[in-house]
């Protein structure tokens, strides 16, 4: 599938990092962080800093790697209606996108070095096992983009992990309420895979994928979904009977979730799909956002 290529390298790669999905890393690492100021925590700028660097170069490496891997694998076919994969374009050799996986991965672990000197074991243990679900995603003989796990490990890493850890750093606690904000995030965050595989799925059973999505079948998959946008708000709830109320605030979404919850049962195209995808990943960015400023109010 050799496309048009730009003349910018820059586009090239602001395209292979796949710049809508970065929201998904940044949101948890703030909203931990807010919840820990909020508790009256000192305020590690460094560590604050070093952790959304940290964020965004395993997801921009597990995303270098996917495009890679799955070009090589021969899963992106010339039929495939999902976004640009730079590789399958014939903009980016194999062998550059190795280096560049490499490098993104390489440059996460040194400034893991900073964090877990600075958090101690609980954030080696996260960061350790974060980088090897990112290169697993896609690599090794049984990838987990290829199997019904995908969602489960986006809510642990994407949600529990990185809201816990961030919290961790700041203050370091335990708090059982960050690990209630990591699953209002990691939900949504979640929502955008399935969406993915729900959009790839007759692509993904010729292919040999059983993604979550493909074992449901799309009826199951658009209830799941909808679980997935709406269950956070009982949990905001839960946090607001724990004395944040403040919190409340994030329930002004609730509208546009039920609207996107809706609109996936229509989807019937690539496009419409590709923008619901976007728009989910808007919406976890809009939950984290004003739960990180209802942890103040």
């Amino acid at each position: 599938m050799l496309l048009t290529r730009p003349a910018s390298m820059v586009l090239i790669w602001w395209t292979a990092i796949r710049p809508r999905t970065l929201s998904i890393a940044i949101t948890p690492v703030v909203l931990g962080t807010a919840l820990a100021w909020a508790d009256a925590s000192a305020k590690h700028w460094p560590a604050l800093v070093a952790a959304l660097v940290c964020a965004l170069l395993i997801q921009i490496g597990t995303n270098l790697h996917n495009d890679v891997v799955d070009f090589e694998r021969g899963t992106d076919r010339p039929d495939r209606i999902g976004p640009l994969r730079v590789t399958a374009a014939g903009w980016v050799s194999s062998n550059s996108m190795h280096r560049a996986t490499y490098a993104s991965f390489g440059l996460a672990v040194a400034i893991g070095v900073y964090l877990v000197a600075h958090g101690g074991w609980p954030i080696f243990l996260a960061g350790a096992t974060s980088v090897l679900a990112g290169w697993a995603y896609s690599g090794g003989p049984r990838p987990i983009s290829h199997t019904a796990l995908g969602e489960a490990v986006v809510l642990m890493f994407f949600g529990w992990v990185a809201v816990a850890g961030s919290h961790w750093l700041q203050s370091g606690t335990p708090s059982l309420d960050a690990w209630l904000c990591g699953t209002v995030v990691g939900l949504p965050a979640a929502a955008v895979l399935l969406v993915n595989n729900y959009r790839d799925l007759e692509a993904d059973v010729r292919s040999g994928r059983r993604t979550l999505a493909a074992r449901l079948g799309r009826a199951r998959a658009c209830h799941l979904y909808a679980a997935m946008l709406l269950l956070p708000f009982g949990l905001i709830l839960l946090l607001a009977s724990r004395g944040r109320m403040g919190v409340l605030v994030t329930l002004s979404a609730l509208p546009y979730c039920l609207r996107l919850a809706q609109q996936l049962r229509q989807a019937s195209t690539g496009a419409a799909l590709n923008t619901q995808l976007a728009a989910t990943a808007k919406i976890g960015l809009i939950l984290g956002a004003l739960l990180s400023v209802g942890v103040f109010l």
